[in-house]
């Protein structure tokens, strides 16, 4: 069957294809397929259908900008944080040395109280507890301090400890000591320094292990900085290394899917522009080259559609022209010789009676070539009434059986509808079909004339169960003088296409279901502007 593509309305869609609509109604009839292939032409739109789950150009370059945009956000997100990790273990790193530097001038008070605590043991009066008040209140606000300063319960522990130790050797000098160095009670002196000496050995102790502290905290938390500092540089690397390589994919992505596309629609159109308008352009990149790839081909076969029907309109006008020259001039003779022809065979017998007939017939026959000239060259006026296919097909159909020429065909006629046209032109079109569906079944064969409302189309299918179309054939069934038959004119099939064409539809050929030859009668059901120009040429 011929590849339609319908300009509006709904055309008898290709096998496995659905018919599309379209705002105004004029079909384009382009080659033949090859016999059992499908047409070669996509629908109008399929191109554009397939291309619509892939990304276009655009939302490559977006999505690539993007991913940049993101990876830049992810390296300076990852930056900050890390900065703002580093910079709380500084801080914490700066406590924890202040804590460590307020425990070692915590244990050289403590050394120094215990020293004012020994020279006035040495002097034996009380001229250095003045300076013994003084190291006393700097212990008090180390402890202090480090109290504060404490970066958990054990540390402040520690430092409760410390505080509680350096109290009890105040109380010892002060309660025991002193006065026993006034009253000059050397052995309470000596037991007493005794005790706070360990005191001050256990302050000493639990300063150092205040300090091991910190200073393991210290160690930690710089251990930390430097791993989160790590991290930050291997990840900043890790970025900026991708965010090349992916521009880089991108670019290389958009250039090919661009370059390769462009340079093979370049080479298609160098083709087209020699003039070889079977180039068909096969494109895989960018979705809107894809499309565009797509019109250039709608494109092509709109072209070599409508120098065919170039081709064929110049036939058919050089046809009109002399048919319309020659026409009258022909017949005259041919009616003289017909009518003499008819009166000689009534007065002759045996062999001549036989050549009167011969001459007769060929007559005829010429007569018939002269006339089907003539239908080729007269325009059809503005469309008629609506007219009843099904009614008329019966008609034909019972006209056929009564002439004998459906002498052992089978025919079937199912089916509704209705379209305006010319009844005597639609008649001559449906006897052409259904007279040849019958030659072409032969005697026990079969004819299905199907009528049928196709949305914006009303169809007249005629199916036989014959040997069908040759592929030789197929591309010439519509040709003038062009004929499968020993004594066909050629030109009924070219008289039918003319007249469902100056209707506003076509008449289209292919494979039947039975196996034989399925021609199809598609007319508008609304008046639609016909195409006078392909039939008066």
């Amino acid at each position: 069957m011929p590849c339609i593509r319908l300009h509006g309305g709904l055309a008898t869609p290709t096998p496995g294809r659905p018919a599309a609509r379209r705002p105004a109604f004029r079909y384009t009839r382009l080659r033949e397929p090859p016999s059992g292939k499908a047409c070669p032409f996509p629908a109008v739109g399929d191109e554009m259908r397939r291309t619509d789950r892939r990304l276009g150009t655009a939302q490559r370059i977006a999505l690539g900008l993007g991913a940049l945009v993101l990876l830049l956000v992810a390296a300076s997100a990852a930056t900050i944080a890390g900065s703002a990790r580093i910079h709380r273990v500084m801080v914490e790193t700066a406590g924890r040395e202040a804590a460590v530097r307020l425990s070692l001038e915590l244990a050289s008070a403590v050394r120094d109280q215990y020293a004012h605590q020994a020279h006035t043991i040495i002097i034996g009066d009380e001229s250095h507890l003045g300076f013994y008040g003084e190291a006393r209140a700097r212990v008090l606000a180390l402890t202090g301090a480090l109290s504060a300063a404490a970066g958990g319960a054990e540390e402040r522990a520690l430092v409760d400890r410390i505080e509680a130790e350096s109290g009890r050797l105040d109380r010892i000098f002060r309660e025991a000591i002193v006065p026993a160095v006034l009253r000059g009670d050397r052995a309470t002196v000596q037991d007493e320094h005794a005790r706070a000496q360990l005191v001050v050995t256990g302050i000493q102790d639990l300063t150092g292990a205040l300090v091991a502290r910190s200073e393991a905290e210290i160690q930690a938390a710089r251990a930390e900085a430097e791993a989160v500092e790590r991290r930050t540089l291997w990840l900043l690397v890790a970025l900026l290394v991708a965010a090349p390589l992916l521009a880089a994919g991108v670019a290389l992505s958009t250039a090919r899917s661009i370059a390769v596309p462009v340079a093979q629609l370049e080479a298609g159109a160098a083709r087209i522009a020699e003039g070889d308008l079977e180039t068909r352009l096969e494109v895989r990149g960018a979705p809107e080259l894809v499309a565009l790839a797509g019109r250039l081909n709608e494109m092509t076969a709109a072209l070599r559609s409508h120098q065919e029907l170039l081709v064929r309109s110049e036939k058919l006008a050089g046809i009109g022209r002399l048919a319309a020259g020659v026409a009258h001039e022909i017949n005259n003779p041919l009616g003289v010789i017909l009518g003499y022809a008819k009166l000689l065979r009534r007065k002759a017998d045996g062999a001549a009676a036989a050549d009167l007939a011969v001459i007769e017939e060929e007559a005829i026959r010429a007569k018939e070539i002269v006339e089907g000239l003539l239908d080729l060259s007269r325009p059809l006026p503005a469309a008629g009434e609506p007219v009843d296919l099904r009614a008329l097909a019966d008609e034909v159909v019972a006209r056929l059986g009564e002439a004998h020429l459906l002498q052992g065909v089978a025919v079937a006629v199912e089916g509704a509808g209705r379209a305006p046209g010319h009844a005597e032109k639609l008649r001559q079109v449906l006897v052409n079909l259904i007279r040849n569906a019958a030659e072409a079944a032969g005697p026990g064969g079969r004819v299905a004339v199907r009528v049928a409302d196709r949305g914006a189309v009303a169809e007249v299918a005629v199916e036989d169960s014959g040997p069908g179309i040759a592929p030789e054939a197929q591309a010439r069934l519509f040709e003038p003088f062009f004929t499968t038959k020993p004594r066909g004119t050629g030109l009924g099939l070219a008289v039918s296409q003319a007249i469902a064409r100056a209707h506003g539809g076509d008449l289209l050929a292919g494979p039947g279901p039975e196996g034989g030859a399925r021609f199809a009668l598609a007319l508008p059901r609304a008046l639609a502007r016909p195409r006078a120009q392909e039939v008066a040429g």
